[in-house]
């Protein structure tokens, strides 16, 4: 991209996904606090609480039914099972580093922020709770669980820029996934895999979001 290019199309909001990107989150967090033996845990991610079963979470599905369903047919690990619903925080490990420190960057230079999440919204509510401080900054945050709505699905993006105000063209959207990326690109935002707080920050200054 030419400097010429860059200036006339420089975006003025950043767009970010949640999981992997601002926070560490994995289901293993929680579940290696209740299950001592490494491989008793490796089966029971693998073959019990999967995550292709959380999905359904992310998708709207609620927690009670889901949950109910899973104990059917693992009644041997309700408890296991029942224990995600209460303590999902838990699956949270804490910041990725260097995203808050970049997040607080963009603040102060007046950049707009934004937040597009494949996530529960019944288990979002806690969490943004719990990082009320952080997320003071965010202008909105569309979460899939309360849309119907997932990513890559070219309707939740089309939903977030609406919401948001934003032509495609003036965002640039960070997500560790390659397929959600590859969405928000096929609309026309500026899309990075995002790979860690050092990359992000120089794709920002590419586009110019950002300065040296």
């Amino acid at each position: 991209m030419s400097g010429s290019a860059a200036a006339m199309t420089k975006p003025s909001a950043v767009i970010f996904d949640v999981g992997n990107v601002l926070f560490d989150w994995n289901l293993r967090f929680l579940y290696e606090r209740l299950i001592s033996d490494d491989r008793a845990l490796d089966v029971f991610l693998r073959d019990v609480l999967t995550t292709q079963w959380h999905l359904q979470h992310d998708a709207g599905r609620p927690f009670a039914e889901t949950s109910a369903e899973l104990i059917a047919q693992h009644p041997e690990h309700a408890e296991l099972i029942a224990a995600l619903g209460p303590r999902f925080n838990e699956t949270i490990r804490g910041m990725i580093p260097g995203m808050a420190a970049l997040v607080a960057e963009l603040h102060d230079a007046g950049v707009k922020l934004f937040a597009i999440t494949n996530f529960s919204g019944e288990f979002w509510r806690p969490f943004r709770a719990a990082h009320a401080g952080f997320f003071a900054p965010f202008l909105d945050v569309v979460v899939s669980g309360d849309e119907g709505l997932m990513k890559p699905d070219r309707a939740i993006y089309e939903l977030a820029l609406a919401r948001f105000g934003l032509r495609a063209g003036e965002a640039v959207f960070f997500d560790d996934n390659p397929a959600n990326v590859a969405g928000a690109a096929a609309l026309g935002m500026n899309a990075r895999l995002f790979t860690g707080a050092v990359p992000c920050r120089v794709d920002l200054v590419e586009f110019g979001v950002l300065t040296d």
